[in-house]
């Protein structure tokens, strides 16, 4: 069995062996590009499991590299190493795409247990969850599982990868108040040993798209202190029942 391809797109000498060596020892195959220009070449080439994402880079900025690929549908698992200060930026990579972000300087067993989780999200695909494959409607939004697509009035909504994983999860568990340890576990596949405010920044840019209003939320409910629930037919219409298969 091959090793799992892990490519570092950091620029700071220190940091590229340091990494470098920790993967290693765990078994992965690591490839570095330190600018731009390889980034995008290393990119290009495919072939990679895992891509950990500096955004300050000399040619230009990693945010740019993450647009590119995913308008091209490229959907590598990816996740951002950032400094904890660079807020807009952390929050601009995940609508854009990336997976999640890890805030530098960060714990060794974190960033292994990330990237492990979105290695094993990427393996185990959608029998991590329950399907729905009919089309699902509520309002004017609707969803095709199937072709990974979603429409409001008619025109499509452009979501990430993750996006259209946690409103498939939402939808199939309509009712259900999930706590953001719950979504993290079975949208990222992240244990409950990892805090991460991905979640509230994902559902933030669900409700943006769909039209329900950030700060008076309707469909997509915030428990206060706990997680989340989605109620297709706030203003009381008739119900859709999800389908929901056994455990």
């Amino acid at each position: 069995m091959s090793a799992i391809s892990v490519l570092l797109i950091e620029d700071e000498p220190g940091l590229v062996l340091t990494l470098t060596d920790l993967l290693s020892a765990k078994g992965y195959a690591v490839t570095n590009a330190a600018d731009l220009a390889s980034a995008e070449a290393a990119v290009a080439s495919g072939g990679h499991d895992v891509i950990l994402l500096d955004l300050m880079l000399p040619g230009g900025s990693g945010l740019d590299l993450l647009k590119a690929m995913r308008s091209r549908g490229d959907a590598t698992p990816l996740l951002v190493l950032t400094a904890k200060a660079d807020v807009t930026d952390r929050v601009e990579g995940l609508r854009l795409g990336a997976d999640d972000y890890l805030g530098k300087p960060f714990d060794s067993a974190e960033l292994l247990a990330r990237i492990e989780a979105l290695v094993r999200r990427t393996k185990d695909g959608p029998a991590r969850r329950r399907r729905t494959e009919a089309a699902v409607r509520f309002g004017d939004v609707e969803i095709d599982p199937e072709r990974a697509e979603v429409r409001k009035a008619g025109i499509p909504v452009t979501l990430t990868v993750q996006e259209f994983r946690l409103l498939m999860f939402l939808v199939e568990n309509e009712g259900r108040t999930l706590s953001r340890a719950c979504l993290l576990e079975e949208v990222w596949g992240y244990d409950g040993a990892i805090a991460s405010r991905t979640v509230d920044v994902h559902i933030s840019s669900l409700r943006q798209k769909l039209g329900d209003e950030p700060s008076d939320s309707r469909r997509i409910v915030t428990i206060r202190g706990f997680g989340y629930r989605f109620d297709s037919n706030p203003q009381g219409e008739p119900r859709r029942e999800p389908r929901r298969e056994p455990r």
